[in-house]
């Protein structure tokens, strides 16, 4: 059974800086789609992050340009460093995975715990 473990979350003031990781782990998976999404209070999960099936990378026209997501295949980790806060990023930060399960064989999609992020003066 794969498993999802975060963290980075925190409080971090207006214009600073944060790093969220998320590292998958289990057996006999392959990774399909892999990134961050985000809910605030009062509003629905956003997408922020993400690498698609092909490799490519998808942002939130809100965090271009501050965020960036990375990965490191061989840990099956991804990285969201997360530069120039605003306020308005404050949220709860979500892992998603999309991944093979060759034991079944099946596609299952996967979220994190989540992790807050505030960011406060």
């Amino acid at each position: 059974q794969v498993q999802l473990v975060e963290s980075g979350g925190g409080l971090v003031q207006p214009g600073g800086s944060l790093r969220l990781s998320c590292a998958a782990s289990g057996r006999d998976f392959s990774i399909n789609v892999m990134g961050w999404y985000r809910q605030a209070p009062g509003k629905e999960r956003e997408l922020v992050a993400v690498f698609t099936s092909a490799g490519r990378t998808n942002y939130a026209d809100s965090v271009k340009g501050r965020f960036t997501i990375s990965r490191d295949n061989a840990k099956n980790t991804v990285y969201l460093q997360m530069n120039s806060l605003k306020p308005e990023d404050t949220a709860v930060y979500f892992c998603n995975l999309g991944y093979i399960d060759y034991g079944k064989p099946t596609y299952v999609e996967l979220w994190g715990q989540g992790t807050l992020v505030t960011v406060s003066s």
